[in-house]
This record gives structure tokens, C-alpha cells and sequence, in this order.
């Protein structure tokens, strides 16, 4: 039955947390995202303050059949952090993150980002996979799989998973682990937010803490040269190397010389998390490329270096976004890169080729719902602008790269990547481990009242 004013009041009353609806004076902050090309109006925006908080609201949702919209660290690209005449669970007041040193373990509340764990953690020298930019949610990105610098060494972000605290369809909670509800946990790890609010996520972390790397910019004609050279040299590259290639327009630091701000470039970004002092060897065979137009490269606190590029990426930019995976970067996607990459149309704006062989590929493809551990590259088209007048140009140099790349690459690609017009390729996404993630949905939302991810519906077979 529709929620009446009573209702929401009584709900109000019962939390820690807050409840915001469209008669309150912080309705329009409350239901802003990322995202500012998404701009929804919410039934309800509750920022749950526990665990307790969160079990209130799907409980409320369930009753007044509400779908529930899930909010972490705010960055999903398609803004499924919001939906029209939703419930909002906006974890952003649990950021908590408790390091236990000797155990080499984290506890992460679900609003907290990469930024939030990073500091807790490094201070006694650990780390696990996060993602490339610091403010992204831990939440989403280890939901989807989790990729970043670390993965070739550590494996995917789910990999580092040992529990989690769930939030189911019903506003029942669940401890998953591979001793408890060892299906929840296995669907959690790759399958998205299809499942249920995660308040509380526990990690292995490993030793990891000043890293020798950074981005070293390329003149576009050595483009050719790099990718190549980066498809042979990844695939047995020590595993303590994390690197991708990317197009990027050069930003104004101050390492790049002035000349050149606003000018695209080929660039590589680069993370040994092995002893610093063994970088600069690591990357020996990088620089025979040629020479670097600018780089800023050299011994970093890993914190430093996964927040490098936030200042490129600030809330309320306009955002789409196209992904795959790819087993061999073939000549051919080179040559649709070298096409399509030099055109990126704003600073913001990139390319990016991750790699995920290494310990990735020692998880089985069946183990974690993330299917695609055959695949050697996740491939990422960022359209990233500030100016809604640009929207039809930018989106179409993404749409246009996407479609040149797409017969070269695997049918499915990221979930933590995907744009909201990708809904058919849902199946393809989850590959083989489709059919059991829908056994699961319909176990643990089948009312599908978790929708806005890259949705598996109960109702399908």
C-alpha cells in the first residue's frame, strides 16, 4: 500500500538515521548524484545511521512496495544511486573502517570510499584492490568485482572479500562468508547490488604501502607503438605491476610544460607495489617506447596514488560511459583505438585498458559470480564533461569508439562500468553464471525490489 504522511513520520521516529521527502528543505541536495546528467525524484531518501537503520527502511519498502535505490560512495555512472518514486538508502553517514594489523584484516561500513580505507589502512602499511579514483565507493566497485592498480597482484576487490553484512529483500539480515550463506556471498562478489544493501564488508588486506609509479604522457604517434608494446609485455610482466595505457587530453599540472596543456596524449599509468626501490627496473622496458612528453613518476604513498586523478573527476560532471571485456588486444582493436582514442573531447574525459590477468586469473570462472577470468584486459570508454550543451557530441565520440571496438572484444564487459541503455547485455555480463544469479535473485529479492544495477530479474530463465 502507498506509504501515507503518517507512515514516513513513524519511520522518521523509529531510526537513528534520517528521512528526507520532496516537502524538505534538503530534498533537492538529498536526491542529487554524480551523475549530473541523472536527475530523479525519489519517494523517500533515508541515510540509515546502523545496520538496524537500513533492516527499517527495506522493511518499510517491502510493506508499501517501494523499490529501494541503494547510494554508496554516489559514483554509479547510469545514477543508480536514485530512482523516481524510490526508496533511497543513502549509506553515506556509516563510513566507518575499523584495520585489525595482526589479523591483516579490514571492516568497512558500506557508504565508505576507497579514500576512507586507504587512510585508515595505510598507517600500518596495508592495502587491498581498490579502484583508480579514491572517491569511489567501496560498496559498488567490490559488488561488481573490483578493479584497480592491485588486481594483477591481489586479485579483483571481491577476491579480497572474506564477509560481508547483507540486507536482503525482506529487510532480513545475513552474515555472508564462505561459511554462512555461502551462496549470498558467492553472488555478492560480481552479481552487483541485485541482492540486498551491504552495510559492512571485510577485507584481507596485504602489505602494500609506499609504491613507485604515476602516469608517463606519450606524444599520439607513439600510440601505435605503446599498445602494442603493452599487450606483449603485460602478460608476464611481475605481478607486483599494475599499468594500462589511456588517452588524455593533458590537464594543467604543473609537471607537463605549459605549451602543451589541452593537448591529447597516449599515456601509461603505472604501480609497482614491490619495494620502491626495484620500481624504476620494473619500468625499464616501458621507457623504450620512446620518450615521455611529461611524467610524474617515482616513489608515492599508494593513497596518493589512487586519489591523483580525483581532481578530474569532481561530482556533477556529465557522465556516459561504454565497457567490455577483451581476451587479446588484436591488431585490429589497436588499430579502432588509434582511430577513435586521439579524439577524446575533453580533459575529463578518457580511455583506459586495465588489465586483469595475474592473480585474477587463478580464481576459477565459476567461484565468484564474476564469470570473465579468461578475459586479459576490462576496456573502458569514460565520457566525462561539464557542460550539458556538449551531451550529444560526447556521448556520440563514446557511442562511435564503442561500436569500432565492440567486434574485437567479448560480448559482456564490466558491470561496475556499464552505461543504463546496456540492459541487453545483461545475460552477456554475467555469462555462464547467469542462470544461478537468477536461482539467487529470486531466493533473495524476488520481488526484485533491488532493480537499478545491472538488473537480474527474478522472472527470467
Amino acid at each position: 500500500m502507498p506509504a501515507t504522511a503518517t507512515a514516513t513520520a513513524e519511520l522518521g521516529e523509529s531510526l537513528r538515521g534520517t528521512v528526507t521527502g520532496p516537502g524538505d528543505a534538503d530534498y533537492d541536495d538529498a536526491r542529487r548524484v554524480y551523475n549530473a546528467m541523472i536527475d530523479r525524484r525519489p519517494a523517500l531518501v533515508v541515510r540509515p545511521a546502523n545496520t538496524g537503520d537500513v533492516m527499517a527502511a527495506v522493511r518499510f519498502a517491502a510493506e508499501h512496495d517501494l523499490p529501494v535505490a541503494v547510494r554508496g560512495g554516489s559514483h554509479s555512472v547510469p545514477g543508480f544511486g536514485t530512482a523516481d518514486d524510490a526508496l533511497v538508502v543513502d549509506l553515506s553517514a556509516m563510513r566507518g573502517v575499523r584495520v585489525d594489523p595482526v589479523r591483516r584484516t579490514a571492516r568497512v561500513e558500506g557508504g565508505a570510499t576507497w579514500g576512507d580505507l586507504n587512510a585508515a589502512a595505510y598507517p600500518f602499511g596495508l592495502a587491498t584492490t581498490g579502484g583508480i579514483i579514491s572517491t569511489t565507493g567501496v560498496g559498488g566497485l567490490t559488488l561488481g568485482g573490483g578493479i584497480g592498480y592491485l588486481t594483477r597482484g591481489l586479485g579483483l576487490s571481491c577476491d579480497n572479500l572474506l564477509s560481508a553484512d547483507v540486507v536482503t529483500g525482506d529487510g532480513s539480515f545475513h552474515v555472508a562468508s564462505e561459511e554462512q550463506d555461502a551462496d549470498l556471498f558467492w553472488a555478492i562478489r560480481g552479481g552487483g547490488g541485485n541482492f540486498g544493501v551491504v552495510t559492512s564488508f571485510e577485507f584481507r588486506m596485504s602489505p602494500v604501502k609506499d609504491i613507485y609509479g604515476g602516469p608517463m604522457f606519450f606524444e599520439l604517434d607513439r600510440a601505435g607503438d605503446l599498445l602494442r608494446f603493452y599487450r606483449d609485455f603485460i602478460v608476464d610482466a611481475p605481478e607486483k605491476l599494475g599499468c594500462f595505457p589511456a588517452y588524455q587530453i593533458a590537464p594543467p599540472l604543473p609537471f607537463i610544460p605549459e605549451e602543451r596543456h589541452g593537448e591529447p596524449f597516449v599515456a601509461l599509468v603505472a604501480c609497482w607495489a614491490g619495494d620502491p626501490e626495484e620500481g624504476a627496473k620494473a619500468l625499464e622496458p616501458v621507457r623504450d617506447v620512446g620518450p615521455t612528453v611529461a611524467e610524474h613518476v617515482g616513489v608515492m604513498p599508494y593513497p596518493a596514488l589512487n586519489s591523483a586523478f580525483d581532481a578530474l573527476v569532481p561530482p556533477g560532471l556529465q557522465h556516459y560511459w561504454k565497457a567490455s571485456f577483451v581476451t587479446e588486444l588484436s591488431d585490429d582493436v589497436i588499430a579502432a583505438h588509434l582511430e577513435h582514442g586521439p579524439r577524446v573531447p575533453a580533459v575529463n574525459s578518457t580511455m583506459h585498458i586495465y588489465p586483469i590477468n595475474g592473480a585474477a586469473h587463478r580464481v576459477g570462472s565459476a567461484d565468484t559470480a564474476f564469470a570473465y577470468r579468461d578475459a586479459s584486459f576490462a576496456t573502458v570508454i569514460a565520457g566525462m564533461w561539464p557542460d550539458p550543451a556538449d551531451n550529444d557530441a560526447n556521448t556520440a565520440w563514446v557511442k562511435d569508439y564503442y561500436a569500432a571496438t565492440a567486434p574485437h572484444s567479448e560480448e559482456g564487459g564490466y558491470v561496475n562500468f556499464m552505461a543504463e541503455d546496456d540492459q541487453s547485455r545483461i545475460r552477456a555480463n554475467y555469462a555462464h553464471n547467469y542462470d544461478r544469479l537468477v536461482d539467487l535473485k529470486r531466493r533473495y529479492d524476488p520481488d526484485n525490489r533491488f532493480r537499478f544495477n545491472q538488473n537480474i530479474r527474478p522472472d527470467q530463465g
